[in-house]
């Protein structure tokens, strides 16, 4: 047999993932037609927006690429059958959330969506299909989907002829870089046991990305080599953010340590930015999917190990929330505190697992007044993020989408994102809106101590020894 071309392709999943993913590919292979299929209209419809800043994510160069390919050879629908029917290719990129009941509850991965997706690749594909396992999943989901997938061919009369090869196809993505990331990557990986089906994949890939960045493994290597690329880079997070509260302590500068180790080349400089903690859609949740996995499979040191990552990573957000209300005098009722950056990082508008949520949550409980800025967080979703706290006290929080007018009146400042403008703040200005005494709590460490400081403010920063 000749390895399939690849003509039509179907990406079920218009997600942080999906998207991205789908235009990068779009816009590399013009001779592929590719249909981004989401049952959440509202968000097809963004997609479909005449006007592409009003598209549901914000990656940089993002919307360059989706007005160049967008119903050229990119569609956006929520017609999920015509468009497995239709498709060469299938790619599952939907959300698999942590459990929150039933065996595994907060620790294991939620893969009903992925076999959810299956069940309509099963009812609906016609011909050879290779479904692409796009979505974080958790080792040996391929089992699942090959049975289901085998199972419906067998009891289907009408499914005579039709066949299906499954691939993993894990994503590595940073948001904030994922467009950078998808066109110049450190690898691809496949992973399958069905060498025509992978070399199918790898030749889209391969009309962008050189031929000895593509790793293919089995599947089951592929399903945990994403697991464990996240775990290792929230690893050293949570490595650093436990040394700079060291730092604080001892009267060490946690960027003159991180400048000192890094500089090992078997250390390295990259994911050695302390600040409040990791937060996105990914690291927590694979990593208590990791530890869950290790319980299953009788590992229960191995389980422990990781869930310290985790464990560290909360403890700095409560740390560093903790260290604003000591400062503060122990007491932040009525006081009013500007909150710079709500999305988990900077670039993206993403805000699933935050510190910013955990924070802010807190000081609303305890009676301060906040007015929260982010220039790609929207306040619908700060209003989603912050629940019923946010519900129960919404006379207590305000949104500002003027930065100069968030520091009105306010007693303090926290810096919970690294947003470029945030570097640039005109504290000459600033410290003509803010009560005095003012703090500036700069949990990034993005901004210069000595600056903030020449306009009388009280200053802590993340991994700063002159904080004692």
């Amino acid at each position: 047999m000749a390895v399939k071309n690849i003509q039509s392709v179907c990406c079920i999943g218009a997600g942080y993932v999906g998207g991205p993913t789908m235009a990068v590919i779009a816009d590399n292979c013009p001779n592929i037609n590719i249909t981004i299929v989401d049952l959440n209209k509202e968000r097809i419809d963004l997609w479909n927006s005449d006007d592409v800043t009003k598209i549901p994510i914000f990656e940089p160069g993002l919307q360059k690429i989706i007005k160049k390919v967008r119903n050229r050879n990119l569609f956006f629908t929520t017609e999920i059958a015509n468009s497995i029917k239709n498709a060469d290719m299938v790619f599952i990129s939907v959300n698999t959330p942590t459990k929150t009941k039933g065996i595994g509850a907060g620790r294991a991965s939620d893969i009903s969506w992925v076999e959810a997706c299956t069940r309509q690749v099963a009812r609906y594909a016609t011909g050879e299909t290779i479904v692409v396992e796009k979505s974080t999943i958790p080792v040996r989901t391929a089992e699942a989907v090959k049975t289901i997938l085998k199972n419906n061919s067998k009891k289907n009369p009408s499914k005579e002829g039709c066949s299906f090869s499954v691939l993993s196809n894990p994503e590595f993505l940073a948001e904030g870089t994922a467009i950078k990331d998808l066109q110049n990557p450190d690898r691809i990986l496949i992973g399958g046991d069905d060498e025509l089906s992978i070399q199918a994949l790898k030749n889209i890939y391969l009309n962008w990305v050189s031929e000895e960045k593509v790793i293919t493994t089995n599947l089951w290597s592929s399903e945990l080599s994403k697991l464990t690329a996240n775990a290792f880079l929230a690893q050293r997070i949570s490595s650093i953010n436990s040394i700079s509260a060291l730092c604080e302590v001892t009267g060490a500068d946690i960027n003159e340590v991180k400048k000192a180790i890094g500089l090992d080349t078997r250390i390295g400089q990259k994911f050695l930015n302390a600040g409040p903690g990791f937060g996105g859609s990914c690291f927590k949740k694979d990593i208590l999917n990791l530890t869950y996995l290790c319980q299953h499979f009788g590992l229960p040191e191995v389980s422990s190990y990781w869930e310290q990552v985790v464990s560290i990573n909360d403890w700095q957000t409560y740390r560093i929330y903790k260290m604003v209300i000591n400062k503060l005098f122990g007491n932040v009722t009525n006081k009013k505190i500007a909150i710079l950056g709500f999305a988990f990082k900077a670039d993206t508008n993403d805000t699933r697992e935050s510190p910013a949520i955990f924070i802010c949550k807190e000081l609303l409980v305890e009676g301060a007044f906040l007015t929260i800025h982010d220039p790609k967080v929207n306040e619908s979703q700060i209003d989603i993020d912050l629940g019923e706290v946010g519900q129960e006290n919404r006379s207590n929080w305000s949104y500002s989408d003027d930065l100069l007018k968030t520091y009105d009146n306010c007693d303090a400042i926290i810096i919970l994102t690294e947003w470029e403008e945030y570097k640039k703040i005109n504290w000459d200005f600033v410290s003509n809106k803010m009560n005095s005494p003012s703090w500036v709590f700069d949990t990034r460490k993005i901004v210069s101590p000595e600056e903030v400081k020449n306009y009388d403010f009280n200053f802590w920063q993340v991994g700063l020894g002159n904080n004692i």
